[in-house]
């Protein structure tokens, strides 16, 4: 089924390949860029240009899309970074959400955080409120949730690998391990896209094991998807 796609972020990582993915399912893909970075999208996709944190500066260019795709955040997160995950992670979702609420958007799709974690606190706690404030919307949305994404330019954490396998292998920590695993960018692309092609009913979590296994159909539903409360303060 061809979708109107609206996607924040599309000159990213992640968006510059998600975009002709989904321009090659047949979907139409409208996405916003600062001025000066309309000709950094990929060919077939129409620029929207505005600001991210701002609402009111597109909100009016998202309609007639059924689907939103938010993709913006913090380059090369890092736990110095704390502020900035408010200023942009939180404030660019907060303005999706206003947008897509406006434009009567029948699904959104979030680029989030796995999560609980012990590291990087403040990143995946601004992520993690960020579903909160969707689920408060009460649209279908997909929370996609990878840790890292190993791809062109993002390969250090293939020095962690022996750690993963071994965290895997003990008991403890193997649930962990496991939740933040690591995943590769074409196994990312291919995630969101089946998000797209794959409506949420109501919310719905894509963990790492579905992103690593190519089984987002297996991810969970419900409200149960959220943080829990012990885990908010």
């Amino acid at each position: 089924m061809q979708r109107t796609i609206f996607l924040t972020g599309g000159t990213g990582y992640l968006g510059s390949r998600l975009i002709p993915a989904l321009l090659a399912r047949g979907h139409r893909v409208r996405a916003l860029v600062r001025p000066k970075s309309s000709g950094r999208l990929p060919a077939g996709c129409e620029a929207v240009v505005g600001d991210a944190l701002d609402a009111a500066s597109y909100a009016d260019r998202v309609a007639p899309a059924d689907t939103f795709v938010h993709l913006v955040g913090t380059p090369h997160p890092a736990p110095w970074k704390a502020a900035e995950f408010e200023r942009v992670d939180f404030a660019s979702v907060r303005a999706a959400a206003e947008a897509a609420r406006a434009a009567g958007v029948e699904h959104f799709v979030y680029l989030s955080v796995a999560h609980p974690a012990p590291a990087m606190r403040a990143y995946w706690r601004v992520r993690a409120e960020g579903e909160r404030l969707l689920a408060r919307e009460a649209f279908p949305s997909t929370f996609v949730r990878p840790w890292y994404v190993l791809g062109p330019g993002h390969r250090w954490a293939c020095l962690a690998i022996p750690l993963y396998l071994l965290a895997e292998g003990i008991p403890a920590t193997r649930a962990t391990a496991r939740r933040l695993g690591l995943v590769t960018l074409p196994q990312m692309i291919d995630t969101l896209a089946w998000a797209v092609d794959h409506p949420a009913k109501k919310l719905r979590a894509i963990g790492v094991p579905e992103i690593r296994a190519g089984n987002a159909a297996a991810a969970r539903d419900g409200l149960e998807v959220l943080l829990p409360a012990s885990e908010r303060a």
